[in-house]
């Protein structure tokens, strides 16, 4: 699976074709589909552009997307940045009006499996974002069901994004876990994705993990960057 992460926590300053609106990111997430991603991974915004929880901006862009391409599954952030506070986040989740299809919640926050239970629930998948080797023995002791393991490189440094990708990989169970998806962010996100390739995994790409091309040229928008992963195998 490949899958198109539109915008994460960048804003139009960073990038003029980072989608920020409902409208902005249900046109985005429909020219990704038409070049073949299998979902979409977004991070939503309230009025004044701040990443929001809040049931209205969660339906918002929710019923956007799906009005503008019915069928595609959409996902999105439960980031502590977002929303520092568990309990409160918790409390957002159970009062969604509007359900995405699959939510991510990072295995290394405070709260992570109280929002995750939130999350199933509800009948949302989890994705489970683990960081760190820390982050895998935090997850191993969860008892709620995930659809989904996202194996997030947030090193710069391509040797070392690669080495951190090959030692949670190693970490996880020979089997019987869910569908893995690979990726970086920044310098690493290429490399990253070649290496989720070449071992048959998911994996995703967007203005949220990278605002360059394969060839260091500046990507014109996310379509362009769905394009050259399609190219790179990525599928």
């Amino acid at each position: 699976m490949l899958k198109a992460c539109l915008n994460g926590q960048r804003s139009q300053a960073d990038h003029p074709a980072v989608p920020v609106t409902p409208a902005e990111l249900a046109a985005d997430a429909a020219r990704c589909a038409a070049l073949g991603v299998a979902a979409v991974h977004i991070h939503p915004r309230d009025a004044s552009g701040v990443e929001s929880l809040r049931p209205a901006v969660i339906a918002d862009a929710l019923t956007a997307i799906r009005t503008a391409r019915p069928g595609l599954p959409v996902g999105v952030s439960t980031g502590a940045w977002i929303e520092p506070d568990g309990a409160a986040r918790v409390a957002a989740v159970r009062a969604w009006s509007v359900l995405p299809d699959f939510a991510s919640v990072n295995a290394h926050e405070a709260g992570a499996e109280s929002v995750a239970a939130a999350l199933h629930d509800r009948g949302v998948l989890v994705e489970v974002g683990l960081w760190t080797l820390d982050a895998v023995e935090a997850y191993q002791g969860w008892r709620v069901p995930v659809g989904r393991i996202l194996v997030e490189c947030m090193a710069e440094e391509v040797p070392v994004a690669l080495a951190d990708a090959a030692r949670i990989l190693a970490a996880l169970p020979s089997r019987g876990i869910p569908p893995v998806l690979l990726h970086a962010e920044g310098p690493a996100t290429w490399p990253v994705l070649a290496d989720a390739v070449s071992r048959g995994l998911h994996t995703r790409v967007g203005l949220e993990d990278t605002l360059l091309l394969p060839d260091g040229t500046r990507a014109p928008h996310n379509a362009a960057l769905v394009t050259a992963a399609l190219a790179a195998g990525a599928h």
